[in-house]
């Protein structure tokens, strides 16, 4: 059974259990409900608060105690769709018995060969903790990053958590211009992001964490089933 430990942001669930499904259909050819895997799904709130710096002891704590409490429900192993939470991966991975996914390894591995300049689009404390940045630096790649690009994701994620959709993709689709003329590929390491992103086509590749860990989960899935 998978383990889906998720409700970072809570707005984010929904729409990453949707991409499982699609990589469930997509990599195995799922059509009735029958052919689709077993999932306990664990919404847990965490001390993130839009206006206040992110305290590192009472995040760890919050996501340990998730983990841990959706490994005793029977999983075979667990998924986190939040990069935040992966600043912690270790320290999760060591409080289990479990396999834990990695989502950073996993996006990692989707970055296009011909990349030359790559930028991280995710919350502050992701960007700071330089877990994409390392990973980045040790493929090759170009690692590109401007305050305000920051500034805007940041006010991106505070209007999606409050509901202003509209709002949101608006400064999105003037964030994106800015990017197109600097980078040729885009990280997308905030899965509250998704709502703006998913909509987005263009020059820029985009490489989406929550798409890149549903597709592990799958493949996770499988190995385990056959």
């Amino acid at each position: 059974m998978i383990g889906i430990l998720a409700g970072m942001g809570p707005k984010s669930t929904g729409p990453f259990v949707d991409k499982t499904v699609d990589q469930c259909q997509k990599i195995y050819g799922a059509v009735n409900d029958i052919d689709f895997p077993h999932m306990m799904i664990y919404s847990c709130p965490t001390p993130i608060y839009i206006d206040k710096p992110l305290n590192h002891k009472d995040m760890e704590m919050a996501i340990i105690n998730g983990a841990k409490r959706l490994e005793k429900t029977g999983v075979d192993f667990i998924a986190i769709p939040c990069n935040t939470a992966h600043v912690y991966f270790d320290q999760v991975k060591n409080s289990l018995s479990i396999p834990l996914l990695n989502m950073v390894e996993e996006t990692i591995k989707r970055v296009p060969e011909h990349s030359k300049k790559v930028a991280l689009l995710a919350t502050t404390p992701t960007v700071q903790s330089g877990i994409f940045q390392e990973a980045l630096a040790k493929e090759g790649y170009e690692f590109l990053h401007q305050d305000d690009w920051q500034t805007c994701i940041n006010q991106i994620i505070e209007k999606i958590k409050q509901g202003q959709i509209s709002e949101s993709l608006e400064l999105w689709d003037e964030l994106y211009l800015q990017l197109a003329d600097t980078i040729d590929t885009a990280i997308i390491a905030c899965t509250d992001l998704n709502v703006v992103t998913d909509k987005s086509s263009g020059d820029i590749s985009l490489v989406d964490s929550s798409t890149c860990l549903a597709e592990a989960i799958v493949h996770k899935y499988l190995s385990l089933k056959n």
